[in-house]
């Protein structure tokens, strides 16, 4: 069983996405970034005062495009203004995406925040954007267990990456929802852009209900991020002996995020 994680960067660099998704092998697809605006397609432009950025007007449609017997959730944080090529103001959705080959039964769904909640913008704010969390669990029939994939993305802050008050607030409810979501017995794999220093107490907390960091200090960024500080997406698993395999790939290069792959063995 093959789990990826990528910041999607809202389908920013969409023709390298869509070139590697289809043939990546992945049985579940973890996407943070995601866009929905209904009834638009295309691109559209996104701005918030510190950067401006071009966008897919439903990234999770296009995925859906490119993975159509996969099942397709999307989990939405918040919501704000973007242009079209018209120069027209639509309300976009932003959030997570979680799609599941349709190999794979689906035992169980959850979804929640692990900082703030919904906000509609009617300006995209700069810092303390509301943050959610996804999780499903599936049945690895190769392995003959459960396994709980968590993903999100971590709250940002433009000072930096450091542990702040929020973000210890923020790990303690990622650890509270593992806790709520996952049954005795399952695999736990938890993954995304976590916006944290790879010695940030974040992962303490989550070693406190069992989840062990596979990345560490290795470079999550691509040559489409300019900036020196080069961590930002982690994957964690409950038990490490079902890791098969785990790369932090620099190439196919589809976002400013490097893609993270985990192989889970085919046998406990």
């Amino acid at each position: 069983m093959r789990i990826v994680s990528v910041n999607a960067w809202g389908g920013a660099r969409y023709d390298d996405l869509a070139a590697w998704l289809p043939a990546s092998g992945a049985d579940v697809v973890c996407l943070q970034e995601v866009t929905r605006t209904p009834g638009l397609a295309g691109w559209t432009s996104f701005a918030d005062g510190e950067r401006s950025l071009p966008q897919r007007a439903d990234l999770h449609a296009d995925v859906r495009r490119l993975l159509p017997s996969y099942e397709a959730l999307f989990l939405a944080s918040d919501a704000g203004p973007v242009t079209d090529d018209a120069g027209h103001r639509h309300q976009q959705d932003f959030g997570l995406g979680t799609y599941l080959s349709e190999r794979l039964p689906v035992v169980g769904m959850a979804g929640g925040f692990v900082h703030g909640g919904f906000v509609d913008h009617d300006e995209w704010t700069i810092a303390d954007r509301p943050r959610a969390v996804q999780a499903v669990r599936v049945v690895d029939r190769a392995a003959g267990r459960t396994v709980c994939v968590v993903q999100l993305h971590g709250l940002r802050d433009p000072a930096g990456k450091g542990d702040t008050p929020a973000r210890k607030e923020q790990a303690e409810r990622i650890a509270d929802f593992v806790e709520a979501t996952r049954d005795p017995g399952d695999l736990v794999v938890l993954a995304g852009d976590l916006n944290l220093l790879p010695d940030s107490s974040t992962f303490e907390v989550l070693r406190g209900v069992g989840l062990h960091d596979l990345v560490g200090t290795a470079d999550t960024r691509t040559s489409a991020y300019p900036k020196p500080v080069r961590h930002a997406s982690y994957l964690l698993v409950s038990d490490p002996e079902a890791v098969a395999g785990f790369r932090v790939r620099a190439e196919p290069e589809v976002s400013d995020h490097r893609i993270l792959e985990l192989d889970l063995r085919p046998v406990p």
